[in-house]
């Protein structure tokens, strides 16, 4: 979820004045994992007394904030003869030794005016579940002024005179709980619930964030700037003010995301930001210099960039500091890194450079030393592990007996090293020690180890050291797992034969389909087509067009099932509210109960929308992801959209809203948005010269079916001469001019000065649909032009389209 405007008028300190660091703290809430409850809690409550609970847990509130992204709302009536209590308790409800700290702490809200008599009791349960007697509050604190957060300090001695039975060394959770029975409503929000010691006092505030940079986009503002070094440093606020004055408290980001997006809903709306950093003890900086900036609306390709540029951090800005690969997912394990979701996040790394979101250069030089971690990892027969430590590259176990080699995880990982290996063919030393380096690892992996027999066909998805074949999961289709079979036919090192992919991977009885969905045919799949990853994973460089196998041209099997996954949410036999033409996507992904592969059925739909599933069909369904994106954006951006682009995952008839972003989700948004526009993934996972001859192995020939092929940027054939968008503008060196004809013929660019002076000529020829023509900034002589505007036109046939060029050396 973006971070919610948080409007704290004054922050009043009560109680002790000293504050307390966080490095030693038991910490028993700072954040919950999932935005509508917090899982390490338990709440109850009797009757006539009244207790707002989601199931039996403490509710998460993301509008009423103190620090990080959320808080707990304690909502309660307390009635004569009733009784209730909300407990909560650290993360995995570890015991702790009360005996090494001097404080429970907490921060404290109220929307009214409460009293000290009004404010419930506290009491601490043991692992054994003993309790001790209930301490209030209202001891310790004066009313509460409505509005303002408070901190809140209770020395523990108070709770050992109370103890009884509780273990005051295997303290587990704290209680909140029933006092003074006035049959009124009340609401408090918590956060920052710690046990500390007066030790850990601290009074320096950390360094002021440098470097604030601001982008306006259609209703939100994105925030950038250079992370503080500070050991100690917890996060970061985030002050806007509407006319230079006063700044008011909006957000919070996390210390290790110096990023923020501001939803504001609006186009055309001006602001001045600035940030500063908190440390652990609430100690807060200076705050930085201030940003101007304006929301500001955009046209299809402008929006396509903001998503890939906001995306590509989750692979940038938040991978692994040591390896450099993806993180699983975050919030979570900081040291659990995913072989899958690096692969996609190489392709997206290579996206990234070619954008210009990141030099060539350094994007080199960060896969130069990812693949030299990766060379080092643990690997078992040449495959890498589903999950590994990122510091040491040991394997981290996926389930009890998942604790080897991962097959299906290497593919997706090989799958992006060679589309890597292609693009970065240039001369520069690191370059080439890429492309070695990559050509070593990708000759590494032993495939047909993984086939188990010499006469099996099918390959094998895990083998583990210490329980050999015991997974025992062979390979086959229809599914996400197509990529393995075609890697392990193209090595030069370790191949299989192609007749694998027909005997093995294509062979079960439920491969072929035939079947209509909502009018919509599909060749290859399960009824309605599974889950929409199954179209993705695979495809992220193996280019499905213009080629078919025995069974279905892969491309268009690929934008039927999505087109039928599309139906089935418009259809909505499940009654979930949000449904539609442009709310559609049911793929793998988190939801309110845990983790599904969503699909259109009635067991496996819940009802939650996954943003991956939509964005990542692009090349097939262009319109209509276009169209899903637009929504998603405008209707649910404030909920859904961050600081990586769009949150895994939400379910409105659960209004429940992920905050968790997952790098197997993320990364084919980026990849497969960049195949719909410049095919640039797709042309260099293909280029690699074993590709192809292990297509035809495998029984692929070329499709001559009328329809899209693979020179074809757009599904859609052009109705006239169009011009689409100029890329980058401004520019540094290179721009792009992407237009559409609907006829071949030779296409001319001329650039002019001001002055209205001829500067540069160029032709090519162009066959109907969409192009590109690109300027270097160079004149007819090749010589490079001074920093400036220039003017530009482009002929196809009669027809001619003007624009403006931003030259900026």
């Amino acid at each position: 979820m973006t971070m919610k405007s948080l409007i704290i008028s004054s922050i009043l300190v009560l109680g002790l004045t000293a504050k307390f660091a966080q490095a030693e703290d038991y910490v028993f809430f700072d954040d919950s994992p999932t935005s509508t409850a917090y899982d390490p809690s338990w709440c109850f409550v009797n009757s006539p007394s009244l207790l707002e609970r989601i199931g039996e847990k403490f509710p998460v509130d993301e509008t009423t904030v103190f620090m990080g992204n959320n808080s707990l709302r304690l909502h309660w009536t307390s009635q004569a003869g009733g009784n209730w209590g909300a407990a909560v308790a650290e993360i995995g409800w570890p015991g702790h030794d009360l005996g090494t700290q001097d404080l429970l702490t907490f921060w404290m809200y109220s929307e009214g005016v409460l009293t000290n008599n009004d404010l419930p009791n506290i009491y601490l349960e043991d692992t054994g579940n003993q309790k001790t007697s209930p301490v209030n509050m209202g001891a310790f604190v004066d009313s509460i002024p409505m509005g303002q957060w408070q901190l809140v300090s209770m020395p523990l001695d108070t709770f050992y005179a109370v103890a009884g039975n509780a273990n005051m060394s295997s303290i587990k959770t704290i209680f909140y709980g029933q006092s003074t029975s006035d049959a009124s409503e009340h609401t408090l929000f918590l956060d920052e619930i710690r046990m500390t010691s007066f030790g850990n006092s601290d009074t320096t505030a950390p360094a002021v964030p440098a470097n604030l940079a601001a982008v306006g986009y259609d209703l939100h503002v994105d925030l950038s700037w250079t992370p503080v070094d500070d050991e100690d440093v917890a996060g970061y606020r985030i002050y806007r003010s509407n006319w230079g004055g006063t700044y008011s408290l909006v957000g919070f980001a996390q210390p290790d995301i110096p990023f923020f997006n501001h939803f504001l809903g609006e186009t055309n709306l001006s602001g001045f930001y600035k940030v500063s950093a908190i440390d652990g003890s609430y100690n807060e900086s200076e705050l930085s210099l201030s940003v101007e900036v304006s929301t500001q609306s955009q046209d299809d390709e402008a929006f396509l960039d903001m998503i890939q540029r906001a995306t590509f951090r989750y692979f940038w800005d938040y991978a692994h500091p040591v390896s450099k690969m993806a993180l699983e997912r975050t919030p979570g394990n900081s040291e659990t890194v995913t072989s899958g979701g690096t692969g996609f996040g190489i392709m997206a790394i290579v996206v990234g450079a070619e954008r210009g979101f990141v030099s060539r250069s350094d994007a080199a030089s960060r896969l130069l030393e990812l693949f030299q971690f990766l060379e080092t990892a643990d690997r078992f027969h040449g495959a890498w592990s589903h999950w590994m430590d990122g510091s040491t590259g040991e394997v981290i176990p996926f389930s009890q007996y998942d604790d080897g080699g991962d097959l299906v995880e290497t593919a997706f990982l090989i799958q992006g090293i060679l589309a890597a290996r292609n693009y970065f063919d240039g001369a520069d030393p690191v370059e080439q020690a890429l492309v070695s380096l990559a050509t070593t690892l990708w000759e590494g992996v032993e495939w047909d180890w993984y086939r188990r027999t010499p006469t099996s066909n099918f390959l094998y998805w895990h083998w583990s050291p210490n329980h050999d074949w015991a997974m025992n999961f062979a390979l086959q289709g229809p599914n996400e797992t197509g990529i393995v079979y075609l890697l392990a036919v193209a090595s030069p090192t370790h191949g299989v034969p192609g007749e694998l992919w027909e005997n093995g991977f294509a062979s079960s009885p439920a491969y072929d389909n035939g079947n209509s969905y909502y009018g919509i045919n599909l060749d290859v799949g399960w009824p309605y087509g599974g889950p929409l990853f199954f179209a993705h994973y695979s495809y992220l460089g193996f280019d499905p067009r213009g080629i078919q196998d025995s069974h279905t041209n892969y491309f268009f099997n690929n934008r039927n099932h999505t087109l039928i996954n599309r139906a089935w949410c418009i259809d909505n036999p499940g009654g979930y509210v949000g449904y539609g033409e442009n709310c559609w996507g049911l793929t793998a992904s988190d939801d309110p109960f845990g983790y599904l592969a969503h699909e259109p059925t009635m067991d496996r739909d819940n009802g939650t929308i996954t943003p991956t599933a939509a964005l990542s069909s692009f090349p097939y369904t262009p319109v209509e992801s276009m169209a899903a994106l637009r929504h998603f954006y405008t209707d649910h951006g404030d909920r859904i959209f961050g600081p990586f682009g769009f949150y895994d995952a939400f379910n409105e008839t659960q209004d429940w809203y992920s905050s968790s972003y997952l790098a197997i989700d993320q990364g084919p948004i980026i990849v497969m948005i960049e195949n719909y526009r410049s095919n640039l993934i797709w042309n260099q996972f293909m280029a690699n010269p074993e590709i192809a001859p292990a297509l035809e192995s495998m029984g692929f020939f070329p499709d001559t079916t009328v329809g899209i092929q693979p020179d074809d940027d757009r599904l859609l054939s052009a109705q006239d001469f169009r011009l689409l968008s100029t890329y980058p503008n401004p520019f540094n060196g290179r721009v792009g001019i992407h237009f559409q004809t609907p006829q071949a013929s030779n296409v001319n660019l001329i650039i002019y000065d001001l002055l209205g002076h001829e500067l540069y000529h160029h032709s090519q020829p162009q066959e109907a649909g969409s192009g590109r023509i690109y300027w270097d900034a160079t004149n007819d002589g090749g010589g490079d032009v001074a920093s400036g505007m220039y003017l530009f036109r482009l002929f196809s046939g009669s027809e001619s389209k003007t624009g403006k060029l931003l030259l900026i050396r």
